[in-house]
C-alpha cells in the first residue's frame, strides 16, 4: 500500500510508521518541516491547512491516509480548533474527492462526555467523517484509544516519574481515574492489520488493554515492573487540586488543568473483545506494559 501518514513524527505516529514500513508498506510522512530532498515526505501545517484544497495534491495516489494527529493544549502555534478539527475535515474532504480506498483516524476513548474544548474538537472531526462514510463517499475506521503507553511517550514518561517516587502526594482524579491503558505497540499492530485487511476494516474501533484498572494503581503497578517496593501515596485535598490545575491553565505547556481534571472524571474503559478479536491476540496486560513496550 501507498500510505499518507500525518503525524509521522509523533509518539504514536512514529511507532505506526516503524511498523507500517516493517510491513513492506509505502510510507509518505506528513510533516510539519520536510527537508528539500525527502523523498519521502511531504510538509504540511496543521495550524494553517484548513481547506481540502491544500490537502489534494498530498493525498493523490494513496491506498490509505493515516491522521495520527493530536494535541492535549490549545496553543497560539498550534490551535486545537484547527488540528483537531478543521484541518482533519479538510484531510477528509480531500481523500473523497481523490477517491483514497481508507481512511484511518485516531481520536480519543473517552471523550462522548466531555465538555472540554479538546474532547469537543476531536468529536467534530470524528462525526464528520462518520457521516462521510455513512453517506458512501470514503471507507474509513476510528480508532479510539484509552491511554496509549510505551518509549516516547510525554504521559508514559509521566507516570513512570510517579511510579518511582517511594512518596507520592496525587491529586484525587489522577488516583480515581478509569482506565484501560494499551501498548503503542498493540496500537501499531491495528493499524498494520486494518491496512493489510481493508474489506474487513470496521467502522470504529475501542483500542484498549485487557483489563481496566484505576490510574493510581496502574502507576503502581509500574512501580512494581520497576522492581520497587510499593509507595506511600497520599492525596491532595479537592481544593488544592482545584487550585493547581486552574494555576495550570495559565501555562500552555502544562499537561495539568481544568480540562485535563475534567477528562480524568470520565470513565476510559471499553470492552476489549473487538480489539482481541482484530489482533488474533489478547491485548498486553498493563502489568506487562514496560517489558513489552520499553526497550
Amino acid at each position: 500500500m501507498k500510505i499518507l501518514l500525518c503525524g509521522a513524527r509523533g509518539f504514536i505516529g512514529s511507532h505506526l510508521l516503524q511498523a507500517l514500513r516493517q510491513a513492506g508498506h509505502e510510507v509518505i510522512c506528513g510533516v510539519s518541516q520536510a527537508g528539500r530532498r525527502a523523498h519521502d515526505a511531504v510538509q504540511v501545517d496543521y495550524a494553517r491547512d484548513t481547506q481540502a484544497a491544500a490537502w489534494r495534491d498530498r493525498v493523490e495516489g494513496m491506498d490509505v491516509v493515516i491522521n495520527a494527529v493530536g494535541v492535549l493544549r490549545d496553543t497560539h502555534r498550534r490551535p486545537i480548533q484547527a488540528v483537531h478539527a478543521d484541518t482533519p475535515i479538510a484531510l477528509f474532504e480531500a481523500c473523497a474527492q481523490a477517491e483514497v480506498r481508507h481512511v484511518v483516524h485516531i481520536s480519543a476513548l473517552g471523550i462522548e462526555h466531555s465538555a472540554t474544548r479538546y474532547a469537543q474538537t476531536k468529536l467534530a472531526a470524528e462525526q464528520h467523517l462518520r457521516d462521510m462514510a455513512q453517506a458512501g463517499r470514503l471507507s474509513a475506521t476510528i480508532l479510539k484509544p484509552s491511554i496509549v503507553f510505551g518509549k516516547g511517550g510525554d504521559s508514559s514518561a509521566l507516570f513512570l516519574n510517579l511510579a518511582r517516587l517511594p512518596i507520592a502526594l496525587m491529586p484525587g482524579p489522577v488516583i480515581d481515574a478509569q482506565v484501560q491503558p494499551v501498548a503503542v505497540t498493540d496500537l501499531a499492530d491495528v493499524v498494520v492489520r486494518l491496512v493489510t485487511n481493508l474489506a474487513q476494516a470496521p467502522e470504529t474501533l475501542a483500542c484498549v488493554g485487557p483489563q481496566s484498572v484505576q490510574l493510581g494503581d496502574f502507576i503502581a503497578s509500574l512501580r512494581t515492573q520497576l522492581g520497587h517496593r510499593p509507595a506511600t501515596v497520599l492525596r491532595l485535598p479537592e481544593w488544592v487540586t482545584s487550585l493547581s490545575a486552574r494555576c495550570g491553565d495559565l501555562v500552555s505547556t502544562s499537561p495539568w488543568s481544568s480540562e485535563a481534571v475534567d477528562l480524568l472524571r470520565q470513565p476510559n474503559v471499553a470492552d476489549a473483545g473487538p480489539i482481541a478479536a482484530l489482533l488474533g491476540r489478547p491485548t498486553t496486560h498493563f502489568s506487562e506494559l514496560l517489558a513489552r513496550t520499553w526497550q
